[in-house]
């Protein structure tokens, strides 16, 4: 049975563990690892820090990112290698004819060469992939959030879908009730039959909304144990409450804050990188120096020599003409990629906090208006009964009328704490923490 709680409701840790102060120790450092930290599935009482935890160590989704950073990593490595040096051996004046047609005039060099970079070419690709590593790093992040936020939206629609199988459970009891009660007045004559087959009639209702109520459920509790890597739920039940009082922050602190989101740094760290990328292709016009030292061999007269070598393409025809422009329209590309990503974000941002606001009026109003009405309804009508003036079929539907009226009421509260999580998900950490001059969610209806 759903209760109402009369404290204050703080934001379930939902993006206190996306920072992962949770599991910092539990995350493996190394997701090659083949023995990595290990969390059972939740069985039993499943509560949302469990399903949380569970999901960042086990989703595979979550899984992929993380390897995004190794990957990511390994090419900053790459990126800093110095070519490898070059060992040259070359043999001359051998196997012809006349003096050279044996090895006695034969000359041979070795020569060991290394190619030097110029125009910074090393110092502008380790830049590069350094801000890869962080572009992974904050995918990851927004990954990790998006992740938590669904989880949280799935584990309140199944509190809810339990709340409503609850509910209507209940209503299959009272109508078996009533059909009790009914039969008994047609067999003692007070009623006629029209009466029972009414009752009948409400109780397969009755019983058919419960038996949907218990495939929603099972639908639920697939779909979170889905996002957190399970392919069949293990757990019984969940175990946690619908907000009710929650103080909304202002949408300016809302704005401000999404602007440190992990996504916007991304976005911003994809930006420098191209324009790394612009640096790098602009060094690769500069073209490098070989050189090379060794001692070439006479066989004739057995003397050595020292040889030196030096070579240098000439830059007249590829200056990197192509690549340089191709990389500066990926940079323009960048930035308009960035502020569309950030107008869209802004707008859902927007379109949320006035969902948010206009949901907290109607639950509300639900509370205020329908919920006290539907239940004086149902006091009044039992009244009646009792005192022989309405039958059990009138008690019965004031009953249904105010079970309506909590699933109702349970429903906007489902949207309600969903689109809180949204909202959440948007900028990125909890909304307590944000300025607030928004009132709560009146705790006395």
């Amino acid at each position: 049975m759903y209760r109402f709680s009369k404290r204050k409701q703080t934001p379930l840790l939902l993006f206190t563990l996306a920072c992962g102060s949770l599991l910092a120790s539990a995350t493996p450092d190394d997701p090659t690892d083949t023995n990595p930290p290990h969390i059972g599935e939740p069985q039993g009482t499943l509560t949302l820090r469990e399903a949380y935890a569970y999901a960042l160590v086990n989703s595979p989704g979550l899984a992929a990112f993380a390897y995004e950073e190794r990957i990511a990593e390994a090419e900053t490595l790459q990126a800093g290698l110095l070519p490898n040096p070059e060992l040259e051996v070359e043999v001359e004046e051998f196997g012809g004819s006349g003096e050279s047609s044996g090895f006695d005039s034969a000359e041979s060099t070795v020569l060991l060469g290394q190619l030097l970079e110029l125009g910074g070419k090393r110092k502008h690709r380790v830049s590069h992939s350094k801000l890869g590593e962080d572009v992974s790093r904050f995918a990851y992040e927004t990954a990790r959030i998006q992740l938590l936020t669904d989880i949280s939206k799935a584990f309140v629609a199944v509190l809810a879908a339990q709340e409503e199988l609850d509910l209507l459970q209940e209503n299959v009891q009272l109508a078996e009730e009533a059909l009790a009660g009914a039969e008994t007045r047609v067999d003692s004559g007070a009623a006629s039959p029209l009466e029972a087959l009414k009752a009948q009639s409400v109780l397969a209702s009755e019983v058919i909304s419960a038996r949907q109520a218990e495939r929603d459920l099972d639908t639920a509790r697939r779909a979170l144990s889905e996002l957190y890597g399970s392919d069949e739920p293990k757990f019984t039940s969940a175990s946690g409450e619908l907000r009710r009082s929650i103080a909304l922050p202002t949408i300016q602190s809302l704005r401000q804050a999404f602007e440190r989101h992990p996504e916007r740094l991304r976005w911003a760290s994809r930006i420098e990188q191209q324009r790394q990328a612009v640096a790098l292709e602009k060094s690769k016009a500069v073209p490098d120096l070989t050189v090379g030292v060794g001692l070439k061999h006479f066989n004739s007269n057995e003397n050595l020599s020292g040889v030196v070598q030096f070579s240098m393409p000439l830059p007249l025809f590829d200056r990197n003409q192509g690549d340089i422009r191709k990389a500066r329209e990926q940079l323009g590309q960048a930035r308009e990629n960035a502020r569309a990503s950030r107008t869209g974000i802004l707008a859902a941002l927007a379109g949320t906090y006035r969902q948010i606001e206009l949901l907290q009026t109607e639950v509300e109003s639900i509370e205020r208006d329908l919920l006290r009405t539907a239940q004086s309804v149902q006091e009044k009508t039992f009244r009646a009964y009792e005192e022989g003036k309405a039958n059990y079929l009138e008690v019965i539907d004031a009953q249904r009328m105010y079970a309506e009226a909590r699933i109702r009421h349970n429903e906007t509260l489902v949207q309600y704490n969903q689109t809180f999580f949204e909202l959440e998900g948007l900028v990125g950490r909890p909304l307590s923490e944000l300025p607030t001059d928004t009132p709560q969610l009146n705790e006395n209806n």
